[in-house]
């Protein structure tokens, strides 16, 4: 069976100012201010998401 692969997912620039799609994937991912961290799972959707806007999250993998 594959592991399911997770990743920790971190804001670390403001989205103020930022376009309002890079702001909705921020949203979609959960990020809702500075510095807060979240754990999803590793799908094509969120990868696409974290792929549009890594300029302003640190991501790590969750073992």
């Amino acid at each position: 069976m594959s592991e399911v692969k997770s990743i920790q997912v971190t804001l670390v620039r403001s989205l103020s100012g930022r376009k309002k799609n890079h702001q909705a994937c921020a949203r979609g991912l959960g990020l809702r201010r500075m510095h807060q961290s979240v754990i999803v799972t590793a799908t094509p959707a969120i990868s696409g998401m974290v792929r549009k806007i890594d300029y302003l999250l640190k991501v790590e993998e969750v073992s």
